[in-house]
């Protein structure tokens, strides 16, 4: 039925988002991507040289991945057939394949676009290869999640990875010109309201140009508007972030990274980005217990405690009350002396227990409840610390047949200090008792 209706003419005249009327007719109207488009970059490059490889687009959503897929067809004059891993299935597959192999005995070739291609598993992403490989098709998949992880290796050495950024206020800008310039009217905003428009499109071309059009809708003769009245005129965007994929991991990455590095306030940004972009509080407090013992340690060891109490709080209070205490606790953390040093410790004595298998603790180690184990000399030569003038028997604990090893060297940040004191202490004593 929608073919009747533009065969006759009449879906020139249908009303069309203002996105939509302003996409680009040409590569050079890209905002945004000059890393890829600009003079002498990679896409460029294949344009000019006519050797269109195959490609994955891999950006943010709303930076142009299917205006660039559909202009790279036009200008490689290639037939341009456009699916979504969301809503296609083997059939459906089959039949666009046999179409690229139609125009193809016609001397016509196919650029095939994939959006969400991540989406295909992994046989339907193998089904690709074959119709690839024979030049059937020139894909381009496009992506927001971080091929490395969601594509399979045998598809992505058949195909060259392209990075979009999200659009800067700059790129913005640009749109918010074209906007003014299809409308013949200039949008009705302070210049704090303009930059703050640009700032809620969040790195979204499209996004942006629907911003721009709710504002462009407003009264012609209305005064500009304020920053303080935007909310009530446009829908905010809620930041990108899929707690599943790939963002999920990289703000949690941010926050650690962050708080090891002690900055704080960046610390409290990122934290407050995964909990508005909806991140279950659970996961944000396993990465901040973990983050007490891994990075802050023995340096403040009622770094842990508190992370603990901190998690007991925000389920005892809910949101939002909770997020006090998840903030303060970010705020600790940060700003605590920092020593990875028992934790690398540990992962030192793991590899040697690995290495040295069964080798059993030497006998005053061991208890004997039994006349069997005491004939055994289980417990033989052991000395009770307490029992001692200065409370230390200076007993070595290693298996007899493995040297002593030194895994635990605290750093002097905060409490570690205090820590090496006493093992300088100890090591002393253990010598003058040999």
């Amino acid at each position: 039925m929608s073919d009747l209706f533009a065969n006759a003419g009449f879906e020139k005249d249908a009303p069309r988002p203002l996105a939509d009327r302003l996409r680009p007719e040409s590569l050079s109207e890209v905002v945004g991507q000059d890393h890829l488009l600009g003079a002498g970059a990679p896409l460029r490059r294949m344009l000019d040289t006519q050797r269109l490889s195959s490609l994955i687009l891999w950006g943010p959503p709303g930076v142009g991945k299917t205006t660039i897929a559909r202009l790279l067809a036009t200008e490689a004059n290639l037939e341009f057939e456009q699916i979504s891993a969301i809503f296609t299935g083997v059939a459906d597959l089959r039949k666009v394949f046999d179409r690229a192999k139609a125009r193809r005995s016609a001397g016509q070739g196919t650029l095939l676009f994939v959006d969400e291609i991540h989406r295909f598993n992994k046989a339907q992403q193998d089904g690709f290869l074959p119709h690839v490989e024979a030049g059937v098709i020139t894909l381009i998949g496009a992506t927001t999640e971080n091929p490395s992880f969601e594509l399979n290796a045998a598809l992505l050495s058949r195909a060259q990875v392209f990075t979009l950024k999200r659009l800067d206020e700059d790129a913005i800008e640009r749109l918010f010109q074209r906007a003014e310039k299809e409308s013949g009217r200039k949008l009705p905003l302070t210049e704090e309201a303009r930059k703050a428009l640009a700032i809620m499109a969040d790195g979204d071309g499209r996004f942006s140009l629907n911003l721009a059009e709710e504002i462009l809708a407003e009264p012609k003769d209305r005064k500009p508007i304020e920053v303080s009245e935007l909310g009530a005129i446009v829908q905010r965007r809620a930041p990108v972030y899929d707690k599943g994929q790939e963002s999920h991991y990289n703000l949690a990455s941010a926050l650690q990274k962050s708080i090891r590095g002690s900055d704080v306030d960046a610390a409290l940004y990122w934290a407050a980005r995964m909990v508005v972009g909806g991140e279950d509080p659970k996961f944000i407090f396993r990465r901040l217990v973990v983050i007490a013992s891994e990075d802050i340690g023995n340096a403040d060891p009622q770094a842990l405690p508190m992370a603990v109490a901190a998690k007991n709080a925000f389920e005892f209070l809910g949101q939002p009350e909770g997020e006090i205490a998840l903030g303060q606790l970010v705020a600790y953390l940060a700003s605590a002396p920092k020593s990875n040093r028992a934790y690398a410790a540990f992962k030192k004595a793991k590899a040697l227990a690995r290495e040295t298998g069964s080798l059993p603790p030497p006998p005053h180690a061991m208890n004997a409840p039994t006349k069997l184990m005491k004939s055994l000399g289980y417990s033989d030569g052991y000395v009770y610390d307490h029992d001692t003038e200065d409370g230390f028997a200076g007993l070595n604990y290693f298996p007899e047949d493995l040297p002593r090893t030194k895994f635990y060297e605290p750093t002097q940040f905060g409490f570690d200090k205090e820590i090496a004191k006493r093992l300088q202490y100890w090591e002393r004593k253990r010598r003058e008792k040999e």
